[in-house]
C-alpha cells in the first residue's frame, strides 16, 4: 500500500485519517488543470488544456464525460455566487463566463484595449468583483493555446469590477501570476509566481497581500516552494493552504509552516475541495483526477 501522507509538523497528523487511501478516479488527460465543485448538482469540472476540453466528474455514479469541447484550451474554473461556471480561456485570451442556459459571454478579454496573455485561475470575492492571473503561458506556444506575442508586455493580475464590468491591474510585478485565492474572511489575497519558468532563479512562491477595497498591499513571500512549482491551491475553513507541487499536494499553516504532504505520483497542477461536506480534495495530477478524503472541510469558493 502506498504512503499518502507525509507529516512535516505534528499539527498535520490532525488533519487525516491514517487509512484513507489516494482514489484515483480517472486518467487520460495531457494536463489536468483548474477544478471547480458544483455541489447542487455534486460533480466536478475540470480542464485539459493540451486537449481543449472540460471533463466533468459525476460523484453520484463515479463517471466522467466530456462537459465541452472544444473549450478555448480552459485553464482555471470557479463558480460565482450565482452558481455560474467563471473560466479562465488560453485560447480565447478571456475570462468567460457560462450562462445557465449554456451559452458563454466574455467578461474580459483586454486592458486598455490590448488583448489579454492567457488568463490562467480566478476567484469571485463576496462582493461579486472577479480577481485573476494573465501569465504568458497559453501564448508562449502552441501547446496549451495559440502561439503569439504579449500586447500587454507584462504578465499583471486583474480585477473585474461588479457593477460595470471595468479591468483594472491590481498587481503588476509578476514574472508570471498563478494561483489565486482569498483568505477565508478576504482580508487577504494570496497568489502564486511561477517565474521560474522563465527566468533563471526566478520566483516559485506565494505571495501575500492585505486588500481594501480594490486595492492591495503587499505583505511579503508567504512561502516558497521546495518541490518543483507552486500553482493552484484553496483554503480550508481554519485558514490552511493545500497546494499543488512537484510530488502531491502541501499543506501551510497560517504561520507559513510546511507540516505536511499529500503524495501524489504525478506533478500537481491545481485541487479543489468537494463532496457533500466538503473534506474530499480533488486533485489534477498531469493525466488524471485524484481525490483523497480529509478530516478538514474546505472553503466555500462558490
Amino acid at each position: 500500500m502506498a504512503k499518502v501522507f507525509e507529516t512535516l509538523d505534528e499539527r498535520f497528523n490532525n488533519l487525516f485519517v491514517g487509512t484513507a487511501q489516494l482514489d484515483k478516479l480517472y486518467t487520460g488527460c495531457r494536463w489536468a488543470e483548474g477544478p471547480a465543485y458544483f455541489a447542487a448538482g455534486r460533480y466536478l469540472v475540470w480542464s485539459d488544456i493540451p486537449n481543449d476540453r472540460i471533463l466533468r466528474y459525476d460523484e453520484t455514479s463515479g463517471q466522467t464525460s466530456v462537459f465541452r469541447a472544444p473549450a478555448g484550451n480552459t485553464n482555471g474554473h470557479t463558480v460565482d455566487r450565482k452558481g455560474r461556471l467563471v473560466s479562465c480561456e488560453h485560447g480565447g485570451r478571456r475570462v468567460s463566463r457560462t450562462q445557465f442556459d449554456g451559452t458563454v459571454i466574455t467578461l474580459a478579454d483586454s486592458y486598455k484595449g490590448k488583448k489579454l496573455n492567457s488568463p490562467n485561475d480566478v476567484v469571485v470575492k463576496s462582493d461579486g468583483s472577479i480577481w485573476f492571473t494573465d501569465p504568458s503561458y497559453g501564448i508562449d506556444s502552441d501547446y496549451e493555446g495559440n502561439k503569439a506575442k504579449s500586447e500587454q508586455g507584462g504578465s499583471y493580475v486583474y480585477r473585474i469590477d461588479p457593477k460595470n464590468g471595468a479591468v483594472t491591474v491590481v498587481a503588476d510585478d509578476f514574472v508570471q501570476p498563478n494561483g489565486i485565492a482569498f483568505s477565508p474572511d478576504e482580508s487577504e489575497l494570496y497568489i502564486v509566481d511561477t517565474g521560474a519558468t522563465h527566468k533563471k532563479n526566478g520566483p516559485k512562491h506565494i505571495r501575500r497581500f492585505s486588500v481594501k477595497g480594490d486595492k492591495l498591499k503587499d505583505k511579503g513571500v508567504f512561502a516558497k516552494c521546495t518541490a518543483g512549482l507552486f500553482d493552484g491551491f484553496r483554503f480550508d475553513t481554519d485558514g490552511r493552504i493545500w497546494t499543488s507541487a512537484a510530488d502531491g499536494v502541501h499543506c501551510y499553516e497560517k504561520d507559513g509552516a510546511l507540516i505536511g504532504k499529500v503524495l501524489v505520483p504525478e506533478v500537481v497542477a491545481n485541487v479543489c475541495f468537494g463532496g457533500p461536506k466538503r473534506n474530499y480534495l480533488y486533485i489534477c495530477g498531469t493525466t488524471s483526477l485524484y481525490a483523497v478524503r480529509l478530516k478538514v472541510n474546505g472553503l466555500k469558493t462558490y
